[in-house]
């Protein structure tokens, strides 16, 4: 039961931390694409 509990742990962190760095991405794009608008 432990072992089953550490793993979901484990993926779920993963997951998480996928997101985030989508997110991160994300907005990058976004704050590029107004700085590329704005130099126009």
């Amino acid at each position: 039961m432990k072992k089953i509990l550490l793993v979901t742990a484990i993926i779920m962190t993963i997951l998480t931390g996928c997101h985030t760095i989508h997110g991160v991405g994300q907005d990058v794009k976004a704050g590029g694409e107004h700085l590329s608008n704005a130099a126009h």
